[in-house]
This record gives C-alpha cells, sequence and structure tokens, in this order.
C-alpha cells in the first residue's frame, strides 16, 4: 500500500517517533518468541478465560505475532497508517488512539471468542483503529492496494469491515471482534478530532 497524499494539506508534525519505536519492540518481541518458544510468550498472549488474572496481557499481546507472515503485514499497516496519523496527530495522540484500540480489541476478542482458551495476539485491533481514524479525518486519501490500484482509505476500511463482520458467523483463527473493536474506537476518536484535524478535498466538499 502506497498514500497519496498530494491533495491534502501537508501535516505539520514530522514525528513518527512511536510508529517506529512499535515496530521495533514487535520485531524484537517476535525474536523472542521464536528464542524461548511458547513456555514463556504464552503469559504474553491474551487469553479471555485469563483476562482477570493477567490484565497485562492486554496490552502485552498487541506486540506478539502467530508468524513471519502475520508480523509483516501488520507492521506494514502500522508504518503506512501510522506514520501518516502520527505526523498529523502528534505523538501523544498517535500513542493514545493506538493502545486503546489494542486494548479494545482485545475486549472485542473476549466477547466474540467461541473458545475463551485461544489466545489473541497482534496489532491487527491497533492497526484497525488507525485506519478508523483516517478515515473520519481523511476519508479520501488514496491507498495504492499491491501499489497500482488507488482506493479512497474510508472504502478500504469499509471493504476490511464488511469482511470482519461477515467472519464474525464463521469462527476462524482470526480475531474479527478484535478487527471491529479497535476500529470503532479509530472512529470515535477521528470523530472527536476532525474538528481540529480533519481536511477534505475539495470534491469531497463539493458533494
Amino acid at each position: 500500500m502506497e498514500f497519496n497524499g498530494d491533495s491534502y494539506r501537508q501535516p505539520r508534525i514530522p514525528q513518527t517517533k512511536w510508529t517506529l519505536r512499535f515496530i521495533g519492540i514487535s520485531v524484537i518481541f517476535f525474536i523472542l518468541q521464536n528464542i524461548l518458544g511458547p513456555e514463556i510468550w504464552q503469559y504474553f498472549a491474551f487469553f479471555p478465560a485469563l483476562a482477570i488474572k493477567w490484565p497485562w496481557t492486554l496490552i502485552t499481546s498487541v506486540f506478539l505475532h502467530a508468524d513471519f507472515n502475520h508480523l509483516l503485514f501488520n507492521m506494514f499497516a502500522l508504518f503506512f497508517f501510522g506514520s501518516y496519523l502520527e505526523r498529523l496527530l502528534g505523538s501523544n495522540r498517535f500513542l493514545i488512539i493506538f493502545i486503546s484500540a489494542g486494548i479494545v480489541g482485545n475486549i472485542g476478542y473476549l466477547v466474540t471468542a467461541s473458545n475463551n482458551m485461544i489466545p489473541a495476539i497482534g496489532a491487527s485491533g491497533a492497526a484497525y483503529g488507525l485506519m478508523g481514524t483516517l478515515s473520519v479525518l481523511a476519508p479520501f486519501m488514496s491507498v495504492y492496494v499491491w501499489g497500482l490500484l488507488p482506493v479512497p482509505i474510508i472504502i478500504l476500511t469499509a471493504a476490511y469491515a464488511f469482511i470482519d463482520v461477515v467472519g464474525l458467523s464463521a469462527p476462524s483463527g482470526i480475531a474479527h471482534g478484535a478487527h471491529l473493536a479497535g476500529l470503532i474506537v479509530g472512529i470515535v476518536f477521528g470523530l472527536y478530532l476532525r474538528p481540529y484535524f480533519g481536511y477534505r478535498r475539495q470534491r469531497d466538499i463539493d458533494l
């Protein structure tokens, strides 16, 4: 994915420190996962049945990933969505959105999980939160899917949300509830911040 921000006012805040830190933490966690094995990292994964006993896993599970492809996809999304959003909003607001979406995403998984002893890991819920906020603040910003097809971020987000809603009725290894809960958090933050940071293309204003 690539962003086309040419038609938008350029963000004034150039920092992406938390985006890069979260990517670095996730990579380090992934390396440690493979070195230490599940006997250790399971204490940092989010098990719905152990949510009260192990509350720290609401956060630590965000930085664990099932395999390299899982890590790569989430870090790819975090880099593109996160770096743009952090420049736009600033590091502190970005940090709040990312962590909040990750935590609430796990709560969403807790509510929708078909087996409360199957753990949730990964930054997907947090990444959906970033997508939700951007979809409100810059709905017509183009995301180039596969580097070729320009799609407005609001359309892309809606498509992913539809897939996750459908997926709730067909239990699988994908935490659809976490995705949707994280997305809702991002949308709420976006609606709150839109009067201060939102901007639109002229064609959006004309509509």
